[in-house]
């Protein structure tokens, strides 16, 4: 088999591709494809379509299944010439590089996609075929460089993305089916991190591919690689991910710290992730734990509330790794910690945020960090008092998410703040009868069954609200349910003062 133009010189001097290739005739043939794909920019089209159709004849060649027998030293070298081709045929394939992508030529990047998803396709079923074989016992040679470039190709086409369609994302799982098939890896974590202790895995090829584009300088010129990166760092967990940390750490950092609220947000996720899966040792050590938190934090000054609410739920997570370096004496007043500093800001914005979105993201977050200060949310008791009031006043829309999220956080308030509620009885009263009568009287497209909820937290909210003062809401109460006009206030009213009658005092 003598694919088109093979006399062709091989590689010059210069060239990107390793010099030392194969000297038998195989071996010239893909170096002749190699050199087609690394040839001029004026002929890299034509070449490389031509490179594509010697390499699909090549490959179904008999002569092609000498690829791995490793007898010949003639074929010495053929791994590491399969692995550079691997990498030749994704470039080819991947999207367009530059800031902008080149959204025009998708359509493109699809179709060159899935014409080479069907050569690595051929390529592993060659090493499949070697692999059952006797006589080739260079398959694990070849499947070692051919593994990360053919998984950064399949992953990169395999999700949906504006340089996919349905028939590109096809050929790329089926061929990181085949990948997982020939490796022995029941999954694709498997495959990355190992499928035992003793087997090393594949992670640290792959980031080694992916980081020469993952610096300040190129990481926005492949568009593919940030996906790649962030779906492949979701796939290694604990406890594998911690002897890597050095190597997803920054990359993570520098997508997070982008101006494109899309790459902040990838950015946010894959820290969330380290911080999940990353033990608290070595997140404190060389204070890498306060690196983290200086970046999540400055992302809280932004108004993309998709954004707002990727930080805080990271933050409530790295909190207990933070609060691991403080140390507290019990004679002196406890220090304020991260997630005081955190909660004075989220307060602050919440005061006067009139936006529905951003008040939905503040509220649903609200009572997670009032459970995590417990009592110490004394502290912060004045403004939270303003922004419940205030909140509970505003329609919310149908859902009525952000005013059932702050009847929780109340609720969570005053149980750990007990003992300063009856001095705020008169406020706090006032606002959730309020509530309770102008939900009962709404005659908006809300939802009965929100509304119910709504009129069961609130309720919830004055039993406690009782216990908290030793019942000096039930003496408040006692005249309402005879001068209330509307039997739905007067019935929930009464519900109060049955239920605090019955049940003894319980602040806590």
């Amino acid at each position: 088999m003598e694919p088109h133009g093979s006399r062709e010189s091989p590689p010059r001097e210069g060239s990107s591709f390793p010099g030392r290739w194969p000297s038998s005739a195989l071996g010239q043939a893909f170096s002749h494809i190699l050199h087609q794909f690394a040839g001029q920019e004026s002929r890299r089209g034509k070449a490389r379509n031509a490179a594509l159709r010697d390499l699909s004849a090549l490959l179904e060649a008999k002569e092609c299944d000498q690829l791995f027998e490793g007898s010949d030293t003639s074929l010495r070298g053929m791994p590491e010439m399969l692995g550079q081709v691997a990498k030749a045929l994704g470039k080819y394939a991947g999207p367009p590089e530059g800031p902008e992508g080149g959204s025009d030529r998708h359509s493109e990047v699809a179709e060159k996609a899935a014409a080479v998803g069907l050569l690595f396709l051929k390529l592993l079923r060659k090493v499949e075929t070697a692999k059952n074989s006797l006589v080739c016992p260079a398959w694990k040679a070849g499947l070692r460089h051919l593994a990360g470039p053919v998984y950064i190709f399949a992953v990169t086409h395999n999700l949906e993305q504006p340089w996919t369609s349905p028939k590109s994302q096809g050929v790329a799982g089926q061929v990181l089916a085949l990948l997982l098939q020939v490796t022995e890896c029941g999954s694709v974590a498997g495959f990355l991190h190992g499928e035992n202790e003793d087997e090393k895995g594949r992670f640290t090829a792959v980031m080694g591919l992916l980081k020469p584009d993952l610096n300040k300088d190129s990481w926005k010129n492949n568009p593919a690689t940030k996906h790649v990166f962030s779906w492949t760092l979701q796939k290694v967990t604990r406890p594998w991910l911690s002897q890597h940390l050095e190597r997803v750490l920054p990359p993570s950092l520098l997508i997070s710290d982008d101006y494109q609220t899309e790459n902040k947000i990838l950015g946010v996720h894959c820290l969330h992730h380290v911080v999940l899966n990353v033990p608290a040792a070595d997140l404190l050590q060389y204070n890498r734990a306060q690196v983290l938190y200086h970046a999540l934090f400055n992302h809280l000054y932004t108004r993309e509330h998709h954004l707002i609410q990727a930080v805080l739920l990271c933050l409530l997570d790295l909190f207990p790794i933070l609060e691991k370096a403080l140390h507290w004496k019990g004679d002196a007043a406890r220090p304020s910690t991260h997630c005081d500093e955190v909660l004075q800001l989220i307060l602050t914005h919440m005061e006067p945020e009139h936006r529905l979105l951003l008040r939905r993201t503040y509220a649903r977050n609200l009572p997670a960090f009032v459970k995590r200060l417990g009592i110490l949310t004394v502290r912060h008791l004045k403004r939270l008092e303003r922004v419940i009031i205030g909140y509970l006043e505003v329609y919310d829309g149908p859902e009525e998410e952000a005013r059932l999220k702050i009847l929780e956080a109340l609720k969570l308030l005053m149980q750990y703040t007990w003992p300063r509620v009856p001095c705020r009885l008169v406020v706090l009263l006032k606002a959730l009868l309020k509530l309770i009568c102008d939900v009962a009287t709404d005659s908006s497209l809300t939802p009965e069954s929100v509304k119910s909820a709504l009129l069961e937290e609130a309720t919830d909210c004055l039993i406690l609200l009782d216990r908290c003062s030793q019942g000096q809401v039930k003496g408040l109460l006692a005249k309402i349910p005879q001068s209330c006009e509307d039997n739905k206030v007067g019935n929930y009213i009464r519900r109060v003062q049955q239920v605090s009658e019955g049940a003894p005092y319980d602040a806590t």
